[in-house]
């Protein structure tokens, strides 16, 4: 399975309101039309919350980005199935989809990557962070410290920090968690970009995690939790370059699930 990751940052003008408005009534059911002639599997908006929750895990961190106003997941099932962008249906599909995000994204600021994911905390692929339900998913997108390379951060990641978070999660109350990392680029995501006229460079990867929100609010005052947060923020130090990287809660909406 390849996931497909696109930061989503709202043209100058919209309010956060406005663009995922837009995005989930009018972009998602496009997205949705096209779905077998592009092959996807999956497909989710996951729409950034205005919540001090963003605040509060910038600020633990010393700083962070801003928050992107939302995130869009696709999944195919090999990198192979991506040569349907390829056909004349394909390319006909990606002009139309390109033709609407450039009605409500910031296209060059929103960067968009390959990657491959990598379960930590896996009890069940259906813990979902629904609109109205308790949950809410957070969404880590970080890049490596300078003086690391990309795979070196990587094998850290996945190597030692994962089994550290694995450890803790308990304490955080944690639901579920899973490291996405960037993979080498698939030789359509350049004419994608380039479409796109796309300047953020792409993330190391991200990883995301399912937390009942209630639990996030009260972490502070919870010795075990309080504790599982300093010893992953530590180890973290050792290889994200947090003012380089973005941190923030938000929704899913599901558009196609062919699981």
């Amino acid at each position: 399975m390849i996931r497909f990751e696109f930061a989503l940052r709202r043209k100058p003008g919209m309010t956060r309101a406005e663009f995922q408005q837009y995005w989930r009534v009018v972009h998602g059911p496009l997205v949705a039309k096209h779905a077998s002639t592009l092959n996807i599997h999956r497909y989710v908006q996951l729409h950034t919350l205005d919540d001090p929750i963003n605040d509060a895990l910038a600020e633990a961190r010393g700083g962070m980005e801003p928050a992107y106003d939302g995130v869009a997941e696709l999944w195919w099932k090999t990198p192979e199935e991506l040569e349907a962008f390829s056909s004349a249906a394909g390319e006909a599909a990606g002009r139309e989809l390109l033709e609407d995000e450039k009605k409500f994204i910031d296209l060059p600021n929103s960067p968009l990557w390959f990657a491959y994911e990598y379960p930590q905390v896996n009890p069940s692929e259906d813990i979902i962070a629904r609109e109205h339900g308790p949950l809410v998913k957070l969404f880590f997108c970080l890049r490596q410290l300078s003086t690391q390379s990309l795979e070196a951060a990587q094998l850290y990641w996945r190597t030692n920090h994962g089994p550290l978070i694995r450890g803790v999660a308990p304490g955080f109350r944690m639901q579920r968690y899973l490291q996405v990392h960037y993979c080498e680029d698939m030789p359509v995501i350049s004419a994608v970009r380039a479409a796109r006229g796309t300047v953020t460079a792409p993330y190391a990867g991200h990883a995301e995690a399912w937390f009942n929100r209630a639990d996030l609010m009260t972490m502070a005052t919870i010795p075990e939790a309080n504790r599982a947060m300093e010893i992953a923020i530590a180890d973290e130090r050792k290889f994200i370059d947090f003012r380089r990287s973005a941190m923030w809660i938000g929704k899913e909406h599901t558009f196609i699930d062919r699981r």
